[in-house]
């Protein structure tokens, strides 16, 4: 099959170049409307009891995200007549205002919990069926006076609608200044890599195929299910780098069958034959790898599955396709634009590795032990890891909304935008709710339960104005307001504390909220993470046993590549939720984003598969060409050692690039996927993989005699 490819590449170059061609205007053109049918959330699972909750609150009471105004009176206390009434006209036209269904203040309630501690500050809670970047100005108009500088008030935005506008804002900055450092930066370090500017292009082709052809998928998905515009981001970034891996991988082998005088026909069908076959097995591990991701519920790490195998697809078939048809049109013109002095990547062996291959052969114990222990002691914090949701502290800190989140926190007795919403539906809902929520409100954390008629705390009735907004014929609606740190293990306590309070017969009582999205969300990862992880390992072994005809091999490589991914995860964890080097890169230590942790895993470890195919594979050939273990690893390795290593420093500087965001969690992702890539290209392929094979002797190739004959009818040879 692949000798076929290969020959139609090299025989009818233009006609797949222009088929090729086609077929990329058509993906563009479906591409362009992707983002016009992706989405910005996607973080919950449908089938969770807090997703349910809410949505139910949402169609039966019409509530929606708070927006929370902090009002700041400059020099004065907020119960100045001056302060009191801007508060006042602040509120009313805040709840007048358009998208807007009222809102709630201190000065409107008098309720103390809606005032600081010092009494400098209060707040206006409203509800909005919108997303909110900034006041109406409807609402600016109405209070100009007061919000000048040098007026009586001054006020910051928060709550959960305005953190999605300023997430997605700040993202949308990080990311356009990631590719503006990491493309110039990719650029030069290719053609420096290859030597030639033409030879550069080759890759940047499969890259631009990649994409927009991945973009084209992304519409089509949109426009019939639910996919995160997140996934945009993954496909630019894996696109160009799964492109650079492919593209070196067939340049530096089309360049050795040259150099021992193959005529450009005769190379291209060789190289596609040979690299090729790396290629599709690479593919099938970064693929496999990515669609575990499926198993998930939210559609935030499913729409990176549908990305990520997209991308990798394509750019699979634009290196067996598009890179040999260029090759076999640029003959000897691929060299055109050569940079004296550098030789560029080849095929051909390299003193560094080579020497570096056979040094560890000679005492590979020695050899691996410190990798060990430094890869291990890496890995250590992930021991003492916690996990959480996003919230406003993956924000700067000098941003208005993580500023607000703090006030929160600490400047009042307890947080009134950070509540459980309680909804109980059924024949007894009208009946119960008065002893549910005495008993809700004895629960320690919990500082009062509202409800349509009065509010509780501390097991009694606590007064309050009634709300009947919160009552319908069938249903009831009890706002929970806590004493403890949102996001908390104590808030997560507090969440399973209530959810164990039995409700009224007849009833069924849902709890939602942010807090409750994070339990659910946490269960509902870490009940499907055995089933990923299984099918991780699953896949990865059937794939590289069928490449290699060995069941050791997987075994190996399983273990080496877990190993890395853990150390590079260990430093994450040491740096974003442990704090250090939080002033040098501005960020607010927090628990691991839960979703961004999985998603970090498994780009890492197809990644890692891809530089495990791409070296077992030269090392299988000249094994099965009769090469003792330790020269074909040697020899292996000193083809191969300096393209995987070059194609992880050029895909690491995109990572790397992310670092420079001003949203946490893009920082992590760019840390721990670049360490990750480099880990593995460098400690563990110069070093553990040839000290495990060496160790191994032998046995590194056995499989039974039954699996044997398996692999000879259905695993894939160079032949």
């Amino acid at each position: 099959m692949l000798e076929r490819i290969g020959k139609i590449a090299a025989h009818r170059a233009r006609t797949v170049l222009v088929t090729s061609l086609l077929l990329l205007i058509a993906a563009a053109v479906a591409g362009f409307g992707a983002f016009g049918v992706l989405k910005g959330e996607g973080f919950d699972d449908p089938a969770s009891e807090s997703y349910k909750a809410d949505q139910l609150i949402e169609q039966t009471f019409g509530q929606s995200p708070s927006l929370v105004v902090e009002v700041r009176a400059r020099g004065q206390s907020v119960d100045d007549p001056a302060v009191v009434d801007a508060g006042r006209r602040l509120t009313t036209a805040l709840g007048g205002a358009e998208d807007f269904k009222g809102a709630i203040s201190y000065w409107s309630t008098g309720a103390p919990a809606l005032k600081s501690e010092d009494g400098t500050k209060a707040l206006v809670i409203a509800q909005t069926d919108e997303d909110v970047s900034e006041l109406p100005q409807s609402v600016r108009d109405a209070i100009a006076a007061d919000l000048a500088p040098d007026g009586t008030i001054s006020v910051r935005l928060g709550g959960g609608a305005a953190l999605g506008p300023e997430v997605n804002a700040q993202v949308g900055k990080s990311l356009a200044i990631a590719e503006a450092i990491a493309v110039p930066i990719t650029l030069i370090l290719l053609v420096l890599a290859f030597g030639s500017v033409v030879a550069a292009l080759v890759p940047l082709a499969i890259g631009f195929v990649a994409i927009l052809g991945t973009f084209g998928e992304l519409f089509v998905l949109g426009s019939i299910t639910d996919v995160s515009i997140f996934s945009i981001n993954l496909t630019t970034a894996l696109g160009l780098g799964l492109a650079i891996d492919y593209g070196l991988l067939i340049v530096a082998r089309h360049r050795e069958l040259l150099a021992g005088g193959a005529t450009v026909e005769e190379a291209v069908v060789r190289t596609v034959q040979t690299a090729g076959r790396t290629i599709v097995f690479s593919a099938a591990t970064v693929a496999a790898a990515l669609a575990v991701l499926l198993v998930f519920p939210m559609y935030f790490l499913r729409s990176f599955a549908y990305a990520g195998i997209g991308v990798v697809i394509i750019s699979a078939l634009g290196a067996l396709f598009i890179a040999p048809a260029l090759l076999a049109v640029l003959g000897p013109r691929v060299e055109a634009g050569r940079i004296r002095g550098i030789k560029g990547v080849q095929g051909a062996e390299t003193p560094f590795w080579s020497g570096l291959a056979r040094g560890v052969a000679k005492r590979p114990v020695l050899a691996a032990l410190p990798v060990l222990a430094v890869l291990l002691f890496a890995a250590s914090p992930l021991l003492g890891v916690k996990f959480g949701t996003p919230d406003e502290r993956v924000l700067p800190k000098d941003s208005a909304m993580h500023q607000v989140g703090d006030s929160l926190r600490e400047d009042y007795a307890s947080n009134e935008e950070n509540t459980l919403e309680i909804v109980i539906t059924g024949a007894g809902a009208n009946g119960g709710v008065a002893a549910y929520a005495t008993e809700v409100s004895a629960l320690p954390g919990v500082a009062r339960v509202d409800t349509a008629a009065a509010s509780y705390a501390s097991g009694n009735p606590a007064g309050g104005r009634p709300n009947p907004a919160m009552a319908r014929p069938d249903a009831q609606m009890l706002a929970v307001v806590t004493t403890v740190a949102p996001k908390s293990d104590a808030a997560q306590d507090l969440v399973r504390d209530i959810r164990a309070v039995p409700g009224a017969p007849d009833t069924r009582t849902l709890v939602g909220g942010d807090d409750a999205q994070l339990v659910d969300t946490k269960d509902a990862i870490a009940d499907r993470i055995p089933l990923a992880a299984g099918l991780i390992a699953l896949t990865t072994f059937i794939l590289l046993f069928l490449f290699t005809g060995s069941i050791v091999q997987p075994l190996r490589a399983l273990v080496l590549n877990g190993l890395s991914i853990a150390a590079a995860m260990g430093v994450t964890v040491w740096v974003f939720q442990d704090g250090h080097f939080a002033d040098f890169l501005g960020f607010t230590p927090m628990p691991m984003d839960t979703s961004m942790t999985v998603l970090l895993f498994c780009i890492a470890f197809g990644l890692s598969m891809d530089y495990e195919v791409f070296v077992i594979s030269r090392i299988k050939e000249l094994h099965d060409q009769g090469y003792s273990g330790e020269e074909a690893v040697t020899h292996g390795l000193a083809r191969t050692g300096r393209i995987v290593s070059t194609a992880a420093v050029l895909l690491a500087v995109t990572f790397v690039a992310f670092m420079t965001s001003s949203v946490s969690f893009l920082q992590l992702f760019g840390l721990g996927a670049a360490l990750a890539i480099l880990i593995d290209a460098t400690l563990v392929r110069g070093i553990l993989v040839p000290a495990t094979m060496k160790l191994l002797g032998p046995a590194a190739w056995y499989a039974p005699k039954s699996m044997r004959q398996v692999h000879e009818k259905v695993g894939v040879s160079e032949g």
